[in-house]
């Protein structure tokens, strides 16, 4: 057995879920059933789908603490590859705070409770006790790593580890970024009366729809979300439709799927221009 193996074997046995990684420190691409989640997707995804592939397809969802799994036939070609062993924190009821730099970590000392540390090659992993959801960029570099994410083994680390405070849980408690109000009311109908995405059932579908679309992206989230924002913004952006609480809702969505506030806005303002809006 490779080291790797023999390690992700000692962390299933204590309970935690592992994966294997490829080179670059990112997981095994999905087999050819998998693909472009053509499956539907493993049961523990955030949109639950119907696929039980012995293969470690799906990154995270594929994490594993059952042996038999580890050490049967569809994983061992991936172990002969694998360059780094991940876990699922979420999955071992954890939170990994993931500091990326100096000035995170300062941050962290003066701010944070004193846990379990494991030293990464830029920064530190704070880990905690107990588990929330998952962010990117909650400050400048500073990323939540706990439910459906995966995060790299490095180790068990030194300290104590303390349970998960209000403090992290926080972090992810932002209010969606300001959208621009440069979105020009011009009437589309050409007959008068009504602009019909003013109905309300007409402009919540489209709303839902591009929800989904975003919830249910398991790969280039963020191309998902500019084409998602651009894709409403055609449909409802020169009619006035648009309030705060519609694009706050698609934001919402794509913070659910790790992207940061400033991706959102970046995302919002790149389609903005896109469309002369």
């Amino acid at each position: 057995m490779s080291t790797h193996l023999l390690t992700a074997l000692d962390l299933a046995a204590r309970a935690v879920p592992v994966l294997p990684l490829r080179a670059g420190k990112v997981p095994f691409g999905n087999c050819p059933s998998c693909r472009g989640n053509a499956c539907g997707g493993r049961p523990n995804m955030k949109t639950p789908g119907p696929c039980h592939c012995p293969r470690p397809c799906h990154a995270w969802a594929a994490a594993t603490t059952d042996p038999a799994t580890l050490t049967g036939p569809a994983w061992a070609s991936a172990w002969r590859q694998t360059a780094a062993v991940a876990y699922h924190p979420g999955g071992t009821g954890l939170t990994v705070v993931d500091l990326d730099n100096a000035a995170a970590i300062a941050w962290a000392r003066e701010t944070l409770p004193a846990t379990r540390t494991v030293p990464t090659t830029r920064g530190e992993h704070w880990i905690y006790r107990g588990a929330m959801q998952s962010a990117n960029a909650v400050r400048d570099g500073v990323d939540i790593k706990s439910t459906m994410v995966y995060a790299r083994w490095l180790g068990p680390g030194t300290g104590t580890m303390a349970a998960l405070p209000d403090a992290v849980r926080t972090l992810i408690v932002r209010k969606p970024a300001t959208v621009r109000p440069a979105l020009h009311a011009v009437r589309l109908s050409g007959g008068g009366g009504e602009c019909r995405h003013r109905t309300p059932a007409y402009l919540d579908r489209g709303i839902s729809m591009a929800e989904q679309q975003i919830t249910g992206a398991t790969s280039a989230v963020h191309s998902t979300v500019y084409r998602t924002f651009l894709a409403v913004l055609s449909a409802h952006g020169r009619c006035g439709c648009l309030t705060d609480a519609h694009v706050g809702r698609l934001f919402a969505a794509a913070q659910a799927k790790g992207e940061g506030p400033r991706h959102c806005n970046d995302a919002w303002t790149n389609a903005l221009t896109k469309l002369g809006l």
